[in-house]
């Protein structure tokens, strides 16, 4: 019998089709939204029998290290966030699916072509024309919301096209493009978000249209203005009247209760910061705050994450937070704060007169009052306004440590 079931065994195993070879290099990602092509473009490594690979986006690269075969199908785990690429695998093409694991009912088609490093379409160091470089001020315009504002960023060279909006919730990161036959047409896929961006030129006039995931449509219109400007991000999120703390008791992600009167942080600078790990901006913020507090921890700041993620099972949540930790080496504790609907996540902060944007992020004193609430967060991709946060940022941790 024993024989009998290694034979078996290794009938089995025989079998098998050995995974297919994933081709080494760049690759250009397409991915179907809304009966457009959103371009992107990716590198794969392989060291022995591990595969890795790398979103690209202007100049980042984000890291993909669980990448896993099935079959002739490659499955590539999405960096922290709970969502994957899955595809066949046939020599110099992958067709599959860009999937979200915690909505089971969000895929979009997804294909791949090896060999290919570009956009749109290639770049080029001839000037084309109109040139869309230069700073605007725009309005966003959902399709049943209120328009909210923005500042948009281009820097053009040739047909190639660069740069990011800030909106009061935060920016939509490094976005890369082309112009072509006149329009621009900007795209980015930071594996949890997949953005695309439309726009005419019209004097100094822009107007464009913003498509992200399945269904979300804008338009945006605006002028170019060097001097354009953002609502103040510290005026958007306050304390209601009545209220100077923020108070809350929020299970850590071992179950254990925290609150912000904990011994822990007693008579030091406390900075809570709303976030998600499913949101690109809060890991830009996170990886900002993970160096900073490792440069300036012993001076008497500590940073609580408050954790409001995609589904309110807590193992679920903390999973997800343990896993970013991990990625980013973070070192301040997080806890499992609510769920990501902002109406929701209000409910969680009474004392607030809405949750806004996911980053927020609120400074808290050392008499336990709290001082300052910054709306959303300017990351890298945002150039000379990244700078000015970081600058802002440290201005006022100073002047609460010298007090």
């Amino acid at each position: 019998m024993r024989h009998l079931l290694l034979f078996c065994l290794f009938i089995l195993l025989s079998c098998q089709s050995p995974a297919p070879d994933l081709k080494t290099g760049t690759w250009r990602g397409v991915i179907g939204i809304q009966g457009k092509e959103l371009p992107f473009t990716f590198d794969v490594e392989k060291s022995g029998d591990s595969y890795r690979a790398y979103l690209k986006n202007v100049s980042e690269k984000i890291l993909l290290d669980e990448i896993t075969f099935r079959g002739d199908s490659v499955y590539m785990t999405l960096h922290v966030f709970d969502a994957d690429l899955r595809a066949r695998v046939e020599g110099d093409k992958l067709t599959g699916t860009f999937y979200k694991k915690y909505a089971p009912d969000f895929s979009m088609p997804f294909t791949a072509t090896f060999g290919d490093d570009y956009r749109f379409v290639k770049n080029t160091d001839e000037q084309v024309t109109p040139d869309f470089s230069g700073t605007y001020q725009l309005e966003f315009k959902p399709d049943k919301d209120p328009a909210y504002p923005s500042v948009g960023v281009f820097e053009q060279r040739g047909n190639h096209l660069t740069g990011t909006f800030l909106t009061p919730m935060g920016d939509y990161r490094f976005i890369e493009g082309n112009v072509v036959d006149g329009q621009l047409l900007l795209s980015t896929f930071d594996g949890n978000h997949a953005f695309l961006f439309t726009a005419t030129l019209s004097g100094d006039s822009l107007r464009g249209d913003y498509y992200s995931g399945k269904s979300a449509h804008e338009v945006f219109y605006g002028v170019k203005n060097p001097d354009a400007r953002m609502p103040d991000p510290e005026s958007l999120t306050f304390l209601k009247e009545g209220y100077d703390r923020i108070d809350f008791s929020f299970p850590d992600l071992q179950g254990n209760p925290i609150k912000p009167t904990d011994d822990r942080f007693r008579d030091k600078v406390l900075i809570l910061q709303i976030f998600g790990t499913w949101c690109p901006n809060c890991m830009d913020e996170t990886k900002f705050l993970s160096q900073w507090y490792r440069d300036n921890h012993d001076r008497g700041v500590e940073i609580l994450g408050l954790a409001y993620e995609r589904k309110p099972d807590f193992d679920y949540a903390s999973t997800r937070v343990i896993k970013m930790k991990e990625k980013f080496n973070v070192p301040y504790e997080f806890v499992i704060a609510g769920v990501n609907d902002k109406e929701e996540a209000a409910k969680t902060l009474p004392m607030l007169n809405r949750v806004l944007a996911f980053p927020t992020t609120i400074i808290i004193g050392r008499d336990g009052k709290v001082k300052h609430i910054y709306t959303g967060f300017e990351g890298p991709g945002t150039g000379v306004y990244h700078e000015r946060f970081k600058e802002r940022f440290n201005q006022l941790i100073n002047e609460l440590l010298s007090q």
